[in-house]
Formats: C-alpha cells, structure tokens, sequence
C-alpha cells in the first residue's frame, strides 16, 4: 500500500539505522585502536649486546631518529611499513634485506669458513636457516626493557648503519644511490642525526621481522614480503582475502536486490519542473559574492599543484635536478611532493568548503550580520596557513631547526598530514570558525518545519564531522608510537577526507538539485540517508585496510578485509547516478546551462567506479596489499580516487557556484569542454601508460623476490622502468594542458571574455513538461542524487 506523503516513518528508520552504524562502528575502531595501543610493537629501553652489554640504541635514539626522519620528509622521501613515497625504497623493507645480507655472510664465514655465495645447495639452505632463527627469535625482554642483539647481529647493524649513514650524508660513491632515490647529498648533514636516524631504521624492520611473544608471525603480520627472512604470507592473509571476496559479491547482491525492491515503492504524481532556471532569481548576499575569491585562489593552488606533480613524477627519472636544471638543490623531491599532495588537500577542501559558505545563506534565507566579515576573516586565515605551512615544511628540509621546533612549525613527515602541529591547530580552529559562520547562516532554515528539515540535519551533521573530525590529527604527539599515529593518521585521511567530506558533498548536491526544481525534498532526502547509511557502514571500520601491517594485532587485519570490501559495494551502482545526472539535461532546456558542471558529476561516478572501485579494491584486499604496498599501484588508485573523484567534485562545485552567482549571463563554454575532456583524457592516459603498468612490474617483482627489490633502484633504474616513467609525460601534458583551458575559463568569469549575453534578454522557446515516464524519479534510485557516489581515495 502507498504511504502517505507525509509519512515520515521510513525517515525515522532510517535515522535510526544511521545512528546504529555510527555508534558502533566507532564503538568497534575506539575499541581496537586501544587494543593497537596495547600490542603495538615495543620501543626497547635499550638494545644491547649479548655477550658484552655494549649498548647499541637506547629508546631516546629511536624516538629521535622517527623525528630526524620526519623533519627530512618522512614519508615523502620512500616510506615506513610500506606508508609513503615511491622513488626512494621502504626503508624498512630495505634495512631488513641489507642486515640480512651482512648476517648471512658472517654466519657463513664463522661456521662454514667461506663466503656464502661458494656453499653449496644444501649448506647455503642450512645457513639461511639459522639466519631465520636469528632475526626472527623475539629477545625483547619486557621486565627490563632491554632488546638482546648476538655480537654477530650487533655487526651486521652497525655495518647497515653505516651505510645510511653515508647515503644521508655527502659520500661521493653513494652518488648514483642518491641521485635515484631523489636524495640530494647532505640531506641530514648532522652525524648524529643520522645515527639516530638508523635506529629509528632498524626498529623498524625488527618489528617488520621479529615474532610476537607467543605467536609465528612477526609485528607487521610478516610484511614486507622476502622469502629469505621467513617473510611469507600468513594463512589468515589468504582466508580474509577470500572472505572479502565473497562478502563483496554479497554485499553487491544485496544492494541490487534492495534497488530492485526499492524502484517502484513510491510512484507519486510528477511535478512540473521549474520553466526557466529558478537561480537566475537568486539574488547573491555579501558573504556569498565573498566566496569568490576562495575559488580563485583554489584555482591558482590547483595549478600550483599540477606543475608541482609535474616536478615530482620527473624526479624519478632525473633525481638531482629538471630537465638539467638543478632544481634539487633548492627544491628536493621531499619538498615538491610535500607541496604536490597539501596544495591538492587544500584546494579541494578550499572548494567545498566555499561551496558550504556560499549554499548556507540561500538556504537559511536570510544573511546573518558579520556574515561577510567572518568570511573574509576565514579566507585571511586561509592564505596565512597555506603559505605559512608550505614555508615551515620547505624550510624543515634545510635541517636548520630543532627537533621540537620542527614538530611545531616545519614537517611532521607524515602524508598528507605533514604540516606542522602549530599549523594544524590553526587549521582546526579555521574549521571550527566556518562550521560556526555555516550555522548561523543555516540556523533560520533549521528552525522551520518542512520537507528540507532532513537534508539540513545532514548537512549540519556533515559540516560538525568536517569540523571536529580534522581534530584527529591533533592526537600524537611529536614521541608517539608510530602504530599510534599511523591509526590516528587514517582517521583524518580516511574518516575526514573519505568519511564526512563525502556526506557534505552528497547533501550539497542534493541541495543544489532541489534548489533547481530537479529533485523532491523528501525523495533526495530518503537517498541521501541510504546512501551515507551505506558508505559509513563500510568506511568507517574500512579505516583498519590502511593498518594491515602497521604493527596491529590480526583482527584489525579481519576487520579492514571484510570491510573495506563492503565500501566497494556502492559503487556497483554508480552507472545508475551518472545515468541520472546526465538524463536531467534533457528534463528542460535551461538545465543545459548547468551542462559542464553536470558533466564534472558524471566525471565523479566515473572516476568513482574506476578509481576508487576497480583500482582501490586490487589492493584493498590483505593478499594483494600484501605484495603491493608501496608500489605504484598506489599512486594509481591515489590519482584516480583522490583527484578523479574529490578534484572532479571540487571543480564541478566551483562551477556550479559560478553559474550561480552569474545565472543571468550564458557562458562561452568552448575553453570549459577542452578543460574537461582533456583534464580526464590526460588523467587516464598518465595512469594507464606509465603508473599502472610500473605498479604491475613492481608487483611480479615483489611476489617473486620480495618489496625490498621492486622498491629498488636495481629494479627501478632499468631502461625499462625509465622508458614508462617517461610515458608519463604524453599523460601530464594533455592532463596539464587541461588543466590551463580551465584557469583560462575561470579567469575569463572575472574579465569577461568568458560570459556571453543575457540570457533574460533573449527569450527561448522552452520545451513542453515532460510526460511523467521521462521525469526523474529521485525516489526510485537510491544513488540518483551523488550519493555513495563519493567512495573516493584510501
């Protein structure tokens, strides 16, 4: 039976069930996350040697050299547990294979008296035995807190020590090792930076490497991958692996099953669309006309990032310098992907936030006094933290400041969250300003009854999450565990960015499609509800698929499996949303104004399905990320997700508040429809010529050989791998030359060359209402209004 139009019981529901999938979801990762706490691997008080008590490292050491390596770049510079960049090796991978080495060699000489390499078959499987139970055997003692170490192991640290110790340092055989890994020489000049450095390094890989107490699988559950230290996949890799498999097709099943159930539940009479755009009514408020300048400056930023990308991706094929300039000198590889990745999360975030600015006083009805102020006030705020954060992370590489100084001021080195401490807590407060000047602009519209009560309750939701989410980042500290902040690190990349951005960017979207006449209140407001239902009941325990090998006990391994499978299953069907975006340009003729901020929707769902789903569930899955972690088969997903859906939806929302505040003018589009089709023609073609295929030869090489060697300039410097890192260069350029087609347009907005007439002033005929098959049906698709449609980037 139908229900009453102004029956708010399946409402109701679903509010309930989303309160369900909040509380405990985070009831789960609260849970787990102090059980990281409780089994991370442990900071030894010292290590030391056996036979002699000779003391190697203290724990100081350790902790300082996590900070020497932060304020170096961090991850940006190769990367930890598999975390980070892609042109310098994992360092713990790299250390455990080159410890190995030396170990292997004196065991062979002391029991064996040669060299390993002249051992035949039999006796070199015998050593490789004992070398095993050397490095994997736990001698942390926990009532002293000391870590045992053999004479021969403690030489073998001291002789991998020492080697990075010259490779951070100016030794001129190393020059060939710097230059392809992007390393300028001199990149820690003090020696007693390095030293603490190397600690921090053969921390890591003990943990990569050594059993827990009790159990026979190491710290990092046996990553990274390398057959001669015992690494290899563990059972529980493979069985989750498998059951995220079958859960992705059920969940799949299901989501179809209830589409189907779901089509026809509601068939209300249809209304008559709006016969000419009800924007062009609109009249803009002073804090709404004082958004503008945000998107300029995402615009500029936008650029900025492109060329900076451009940069990086050139390093991995000329690591001292750019197209012979010697460019590293003054800005190195850490420094260029540093500011390629921030300006991407700050032009993104700058739009949608605008975005929010500019939607609330319309919809609120009414303009807030010191509305305009506060705004101006937030984008002073903007300029101040995005300049002042890009100078602090710049000038940490010179390693000119403090240790301290650098946790507040320079570079955390931790990806995408790099800046400083000082500047995150001005971020958050910057936050916390806008979600105040938001509610104050929403405020009247809240305290109204009517259909739109359930999109405004969303929207705020989204906007407090946006807001105290971001906050996430403020929980290490500068001598935290690196498991701690690693989980704390993925609630802002992945619940922050993945999580609550999405449900904004949903419910503004919808907003803007009612605003329209294109969609019914209650209808966008039921698929926008199923929808943040669905993507928060896989995403937010999802966040463990970032900690598989992060020092966390196995059921966080469980848990991302099984869950981050179900955060593809939205994505099954987005062809219904694209679909659904582009059938409203026909609906009437004056939605064709809004044609190319349509079609950076569209882009989204595209880049949805391909980048977040195809791409991010091949290395979702514990047996796949296994061999695949900090390959370029990240970066792969990285661009596709990050940029085709989150960038995609930044420029789509920039133009459609554009359109916005000129809805009286038409456009002169042709520089706008180059911008889109070569922006994403280039953005496929970079990653299906050059990343992607380097990502799958990086892969066979780690299944046959171990991480250690695909992330290895033996591997990497081959003419091969250079020829594809070249092929990237036809992608960026058609990508970039995109990308400048659009600043053109938008700097046509300003001056004119880009507004044609007034549309007001010639009329055109419109067409006839649509017959009621040919309408819309927002209630017929749960993912008609950009829904789950946001399942973007890991």
């Amino acid at each position: 039976m139908m229900k009453q139009q102004g029956d708010g019981r399946p409402l109701r529901r679903l509010w309930i069930v989303l309160a369900a999938v909040i509380a405990g979801s985070f009831a789960v990762l609260g849970w787990f996350g102090w059980q990281i706490h409780q089994m991370a691997p442990p900071l030894p008080a010292r290590v030391v040697v056996a036979e002699t008590g000779e003391v190697l490292f203290t724990r100081e050491d350790i902790l300082d050299g996590q900070n020497v390596w932060q304020s170096m770049g961090g991850q940006q510079v190769g990367s930890i547990w598999g975390h980070g960049g892609y042109v310098a090796p994992d360092w713990s991978a790299d250390w455990l294979h080159r410890e190995s080495e030396h170990l292997t060699a004196a065991i062979a000489k002391a029991e064996e008296g040669r060299s390993f390499a002249s051992l035949d078959a039999p006796t070199q499987a015998a050593v490789r035995e004992r070398l095993k139970l050397a490095l994997r055997t736990n001698t942390y003692d926990p009532a002293t807190g000391d870590l045992s170490v053999s004479r021969m192991r403690a030489d073998a640290i001291a002789a991998t020590a020492a080697h990075y110790e010259a490779l951070f340092g100016d030794a001129p055989e190393l020059g060939s090792l710097q230059k392809a890994y992007a390393i300028p020489p001199n990149t820690v000049p003090d020696p007693a930076r390095r030293h603490k450095m190397s600690a921090f390094f053969f921390w890591a890989s003990w943990s990569c490497v050594t059993e827990r107490p009790g159990e026979a699988v190491s710290y990092t559950n046996n990553w990274p991958p390398d057959k001669s230290v015992g690494n290899e996949a563990t059972p529980p890799i493979v069985v989750w692996s498998i059951v995220s498999f079958v859960l992705l097709l059920a969940g799949i099943g299901a989501l179809s099953w209830y589409f189907a159930a779901t089509r026809h539940e509601e068939e209300p009479p249809p209304s008559l669309l709006p016969g000419k755009d009800p924007l062009r009514a609109l009249e803009p408020t002073p804090s709404m006309r004082a958004t503008v300048k945000f998107f300029w400056v995402a615009a500029i930023m936008f650029v900025l990032q492109v060329g900076l990308g451009a940069v990086s991706a050139h390093y991995g094929v000329e690591g001292g310098g750019f197209y012979g300039i010697p460019l590293a000198k003054y800005l190195p590889y850490a420094v260029t992907r540093t500011w390629h990745i921030q300006l991407a999360i700050f032009w993104i975030a700058t739009t949608w936030l605008a975005t929010g600015l500019f939607v609330a006083p319309a919809v609120g009805g009414k303009e807030p006094r010191w509305q305009r102020a506060g705004v101006n006030f937030l984008f002073v705020s903007l300029v101040i933290i995005v300049a002042g954060s890009l100078f602090g992370t710049w000038y940490a590489t010179r390693q000119r400041m403090g240790l301290e100084t650098n946790f507040w001021f320079g570079h955390q080195g931790l990806e995408y969250t790099d800046i400083g401490r000082f500047w995150q807590i001005f971020l958050f407060v910057g936050l916390l300003l806008w979600l105040g000047l938001m509610v104050r602009a929403l405020w009247p519209a809240i305290t109204r009854k009517g259909e739109q009560r359930t999109l405004l309750a969303l929207f705020l939701l989204s906007s407090v999450g946006i807001a105290l989410f971001y906050g996430a980042g403020l929980m290490w500290g500068r001598r935290s565990h690196l498991s701690m902040v690693e989980y704390w690190r993925w609630w802002v990349v992945h619940l922050w960015v993945e999580g609550f951005f999405e449900v904004f960017a949903t419910v503004i979207i919808a907003f803007l499609f009612v605003r329209m006449g294109l969609l019914r209140p209650r209808s966008a407001s039921k698929a926008v509800l199923f929808s943040t239902i669905v993507f928060l009941s896989g995403g937010v325990i999802g966040t463990f698929h970032h900690l598989y090998f992060s020092g966390t006990p196995l059921p966080v391994l469980a848990l991302g499996a099984v869950f981050s499978a179900l955060e593809v299953v939205p994505l099954s069907l987005i062809g219904f949303e694209a679909y659904g975006n582009l059938r409203m340009l026909h609906l009437r003729t004056w939605v064709n104004e809004y044609k190319w901020p349509i079609y950076f929707f569209v882009a989204v769902a595209f880049w949805n399905l391909v980048g977040a789903g195809l791409f991010g569930f091949l290395i979702n899955p514990p047996i796949a990320l296994y061999y695949m972690q900090g390959l370029n088969t990240t970066p792969v997903h990285g661009h596709t997700a990050l940029f085709g859906v989150y960038g995609m939806l930044g420029i789509g929302l920039l133009l459609f508040c554009l359109r916005g505040l000129t809805a009286r003018r038409a456009w002169n589009t042709r520089a706008l429809s180059f911008a889109f089709w070569s922006i994403n023609i280039g953005l496929a073609t970079m990653v299906l010529t050059s990343m992607l295929p380097v990502g799958v030869l990086q892969s066979m090489a780690s299944v046959e050989k171990g991480m250690w060697y695909a992330r290895s300039a033996e591997f990497l410097q081959t003419p091969l791998m250079d020829k594809l890192r070249w092929m990237r260069v036809l992608g960026d350029t058609i990508f970039a030359a995109g990308v400048m087609s659009l600043g053109w347009f938008l700097l046509g907005i300003k001056t004119g060359w880009s507004l044609r007439g007034d549309l007001d002033a010639a009329p055109h005929k419109e067409a006839a209402p649509p017959r009621e098959e040919e309408i819309l049906e927002p209630a017929t698709a749960p993912l008609s209004v950009p829904p789950a449609t946001l399942r973007g980037g890991r």
